[in-house]
């Protein structure tokens, strides 16, 4: 069984996400931040994530990554770090911003040897045929039903890809996830605001 990087790194945005993918392949799950402006249901997630499988704040090394590395910090004190030195984010061309997209595979692979665990991934992956199964797409009522389910799970609502996506990063367990169906589909209180 292939192994995967625990934690979940939480990186400033889709360009991270993917230089991150470039290096590990699928074997790194991600948070973006989108830049500097984090909201309320983005630290949620990251302290969920630190909760199910621990998260590693890796952010630029400039002001901004700087700035919302210390709001991450306070809101989740035990997450673990990795840094990257800025002589080692500078992009290619003069008129870019620093940044870990910028770094070289072995760089990004340094700066998170130091902090992140390898672990056995027993946690098995659900699919589409999942998400049809307990109805979290493909009927009329998906959208509330994910809608629901995503608010007492703890992990938003988002599209049916993405909601897929969420439940294998959360490693939401099977159990957990029926119990929250069936409870929809007992009518209880349905207000997912």
């Amino acid at each position: 069984m292939m192994k995967k990087i625990k934690e979940i790194i939480v990186v400033e945005g889709k360009s991270d996400t993917n230089r991150l993918k470039d290096c590990f392949g699928d074997d790194v799950d991600t948070i973006e931040t989108t830049g500097s402006a984090l909201n309320a249901e983005t630290i949620e997630h990251i302290k969920i994530a630190q909760e199910k499988r621990g998260v590693i704040i890796f952010t630029d090394p400039d002001f901004n990554g700087n700035r919302l590395r210390t709001i991450i910090q306070k809101a989740v004190p035990n997450a673990k770090q990795a840094f990257l030195p800025r002589s080692q984010a500078v992009p290619k061309k003069s008129d870019g911003s620093l940044g870990i997209e910028h770094a070289k595979d072995e760089d990004i692979k340094s700066a998170l040897q130091a902090v992140y665990t390898r672990t056995e991934n027993n946690f098995e992956n659900y699919d589409y045929d999942d998400m049809v199964d307990l109805g979290l797409v493909g009927q009329t009522d998906s959208h509330q039903r994910r809608l629901f389910v995503g608010s007492e799970l703890k992990i938003g609502y988002t599209n049916a890809k993405q909601f897929l996506s969420r439940l294998n990063m959360f490693q939401i367990a099977p159990q957990d996830l029926v119990t929250t169906v069936k409870k929809f589909d007992k009518g209880s209180t349905h207000d997912t605001k």
